[in-house]
This record gives structure tokens, sequence and C-alpha cells, in this order.
């Protein structure tokens, strides 16, 4: 049943649309909340997680709140939901939040899609100015930085002596900086 079907389901028949939609993403949310608990609820603690979701979910739509597609709007309500449950059962309600904890790298990973973004295109640039090192210097330093090979390993790959392997790695290494530095990336 599509997310469509539920709401009009919903809005002429409450009771039947309340069921459509529970049948439908039980599993979902189930997942969601198990994975947040597993390591300190019982699954009555899970099951009564899920029954507090729902009700949620449920009073969202009388309340007229849901507009778009429901599977986002589930997923963001059982994730909290479910992290609420988690620091009340765990017995982190009320304290401080470990930089270690799942939950506190979830949510910083949310609030920095931006830096994320910036780290993705700063490596695809990196990417590519070692691509224009030409060969084989650019397969010593992607050998050497990415799989750390060692220059005895790579020189049998590139067919060099080992020697030769260290200094095209230093002189490719001070020419990919000058490269790096052109775009403005320094290290």
């Amino acid at each position: 049943m599509t997310d469509n079907e539920i709401v009009k389901l919903l809005k002429s028949s409450p009771n039947e649309g309340r069921r459509a939609l529970f049948d439908e993403y039980c599993n979902y949310v189930y997942a969601i909340a198990a994975g947040k608990l597993r390591s300190c609820g019982t699954r009555e603690d899970i099951e009564e997680c899920v029954s507090d979701i729902f009700a949620e979910i449920y009073r969202s739509f009388d309340e007229g709140k849901i507009t778009g597609s429901i599977k986002p709007f589930l997923g963001t309500v059982a994730k909290r939901r479910a992290i609420d449950y988690f620091r009340r059962v765990s017995g982190t309600f009320g304290r401080t939040v470990s930089i270690d904890d799942e939950d506190f790298r979830e949510q910083q990973s949310a609030e920095r899609i931006d830096d994320d973004a910036e780290v993705r295109d700063r490596n695809r640039v990196i990417m590519k100015k070692i691509g224009e090192l030409g060969e084989p210097d650019s397969t010593i330093i992607i050998q050497q930085y990415f799989y750390n090979r060692t220059a005895k390993e790579i020189a049998k790959t590139v067919s060099l002596t080992a020697g030769n392997v260290q200094k095209r790695s230093s002189r490719a290494r001070e020419k990919l900086r000058s490269l790096l530095l052109e775009v403005g990336i320094s290290y």
C-alpha cells in the first residue's frame, strides 16, 4: 500500500487507516527501536517504544501535522522516541552524553553535512591532482598512502627498484604539494 493510499484511508476510515499504517511500517519502526535499545532494553521496552511511536504518529495525523511522505516522518519520530527511551532505560537520562556515544556521533554527523561535502570535494580534488602526476608517480603515491605498501612491494608493481620508488615518491610528494597549493589545499 502506498503512502497516498494510507493517507486517503486515514481520512475516510481512521481505524482502518491506522491498521494499514501499522501493518505497512511496523517492521520498519521495530527495527529502528531495536537498533537503539538492544544494548540496554528488554523486548518489552522495545515493544513499548514502538507503541508510543505509533501513538505519536496517530496523534500527528489527527492534528494534521503530516502532509507529505509518511516514511521519513515516521523514521524521524521513531529515532527520536527510541533515543529518549534509550536514555531513560540506560540510566543516562539527564546526564551528559559522551562524544563516543553512537547517538551523539549520528547527531553530530547530521549537523555537519556541509563539512562532509567539503571533505568529499577536497578528496576529489586531491585524487585529480594525484592523477595529474602521471605514471608511475600516481601509482606510487596511491600504493604508498592508500594501500600502505612498502617501497619494495611497490617496486615489483611498477618495475622499478626500491630506491627508485623512494626517490620518485619524494619528488611526487613535492610536486603534489605544489599542485595542491595552487588550488588552495595545504598540509
